[in-house]
């Protein structure tokens, strides 16, 4: 189970690290670069995704998980991470608009 709530937190880590990556580049007007890097996030999501799938389906079969702070922990940072994406997602948006209107 460590490795499985390991994943969850690394994945979720890069999708973040792309994210912050692309809202900086949309903020250089670099939105081909940005959306490129929202694309990768997606995909570490979908990786982190799969993980807590994984132990969401264990449990549906009754194999027991013990309440840990660390999945806690995992679970809180796989969904901020993907609220944030989605916030990355706009301020992308918003920086074309912006750029477009200069």
């Amino acid at each position: 189970m460590e490795e499985i709530i390991s994943n969850i937190i690394m994945h979720s880590g890069e999708a973040r690290n792309y994210s912050m990556e692309a809202i900086t580049l949309a903020k250089t007007g670099s939105f081909d670069k940005a959306r490129e890097l929202i694309i990768n996030a997606d995909e570490q999501l979908g990786y982190a995704q799969s993980s807590q799938i994984s132990l969401i389906q264990g449990e549906a079969l009754n194999d027991r998980i013990e309440f840990s702070l660390l999945l806690v922990h995992a679970q809180d940072h796989l969904m901020t991470t993907m609220t944030f994406k989605d916030l990355a997602v706009e301020l992308i948006e918003i920086h074309e608009k912006i750029d477009a209107m200069h």
